[in-house]
């Protein structure tokens, strides 16, 4: 069994609603196309207007997906990032569908990004190596902590290495003021601190809100209103600026990131590994955000999300972007003991793993201590 990041008895019944495409396939028929693999899944007649392509059905696919891709990689014996990583532009095209896409991007534009990428993998590779890739945390900033605590953690998250940390906000804006004056005195000027407010707000309230807190130097406000609404995203946006807008740990599929970034209503992008239809769908939103010079910085904050998401960004520098310009990773430092690769996270980066697969697979007695009914 492995994560599928949030988890209840009715996405396990989705998952299983999935397994006339999978129980008695040739293994190596499905891995070796895992571009045709996906769509199957994906466009089945039936189950796709259970969303389509999202909701608890598209999430269920990703979770086959990835599940999928993790066998593949172990098979090989790299990890997943490796793995990805080291197929030619001809393949990872294949394994994109660009149904919906093509007035944003065509499949000859992503064979030409990622073309442009092959010089220098390998040093890139080395690189990531030698040196991790950036990491931000949210452990300091959760509401309801008492001032000393966050002065405390935001202190702590500095000696660790993090340049950038992030703070929930939205509750009251006269408490989001007193915190964020606490976390900026705790960290001094040259830390980055971003702010989520968890889908909390109007459009105007946004604009407003977000007034009150610019003093603070923000590094960027994360789902300010609803994750569906691409032109209240804009409409915040503008009245931001220059606060970046930040969105997409909810964002249901690769035509909403299209047009999110048509509609220039963000400006940091955050996949999430289990949200979309998996590997092969994110592999499409990243190349949207190369194709539009949008930064990526994932969103980990759930169980196993960690693990999952930096094969993703990992990937992303090596063959794609080749870019680490205001990108990182976020962590959040709890639940990584029930995991068999748990990540690597020190000195404020991600040490990317070497172990074959994509981190997913939870220890066995996690899994059956904390099993219940609906998932037997």
């Amino acid at each position: 069994m492995f994560t599928i990041g949030r988890g209840n008895d009715v996405q396990v019944a989705a998952i299983r609603a999935l397994e006339a495409h999978l129980l008695g396939r040739d293994v190596e028929q499905l891995l070796g196309a895992m571009g045709a693999t996906w769509r199957e899944l994906v466009h089945d007649s039936q189950l796709r207007w259970l969303g389509p392509e999202k909701g608890v059905m598209h999430m269920a696919i990703g979770a086959v997906v990835n599940a999928l891709w993790d066998l593949k990689a172990k098979r090989a014996g790299l990890p997943l990032w490796r793995l990805l990583g080291r197929l030619s532009p001809e393949e990872l095209v294949e394994l994109v569908d660009f149904r919906y896409l093509t007035d944003a991007i065509t499949p000859e534009e992503a064979l030409g990004l990622f073309r442009n990428a092959q010089a220098g993998r390998a040093e890139r590779e080395a690189q990531l190596i030698a040196s991790g890739y950036p990491a931000y945390t949210t452990t300091p900033g959760w509401l309801g902590y008492d001032d000393a605590k966050l002065e405390r953690l935001s202190i702590e998250a500095v000696a660790e290495g993090f340049e950038q940390i992030k703070l929930k906000v939205g509750g009251d804006v006269d408490d989001d003021v007193r915190r964020l004056g606490i976390a900026r005195a705790a960290v001094g000027p040259d830390i980055r601190i971003a702010v989520d407010a968890n889908q909390r707000w109007e459009v105007a309230e946004a604009i407003e809100w977000m007034s009150r807190l610019a003093p603070f130097d923000i590094a960027w406000i994360e789902e300010p209103t609803s994750p569906d609404d691409v032109l209240g995203h804009a409409a915040i946006a503008r009245g931001v600026a220059p606060i970046p807008v930040a969105t997409g740990e909810h964002g249901a599929n690769r035509v909403m990131f299209k047009q999110f970034l048509q509609a220039d209503a963000l400006q940091v992008l955050q996949i999430d590994a289990t949200r979309v239809a998996g590997v092969n769908e994110n592999l499409a939103i990243l190349l949207l955000a190369a194709k539009f010079g949008v930064p990526v910085c994932p969103h980990a904050g759930g169980v196993g999300l960690c693990e999952l998401v930096q094969h993703l960004s990992l990937f992303d520098y090596v063959a794609l972007s080749g870019r680490l310009d205001g990108r990182m990773i976020e962590y959040v430092d709890h639940l990584h003991e029930h995991f068999v690769t748990p990540v690597d996270v020190r000195n404020g980066r991600y040490w990317p793993p070497l172990a074959a697969g994509s981190g997913a697979e939870m220890l066995q007695s996690s899994r059956r201590d904390h099993e219940v009914a609906a998932y037997v």
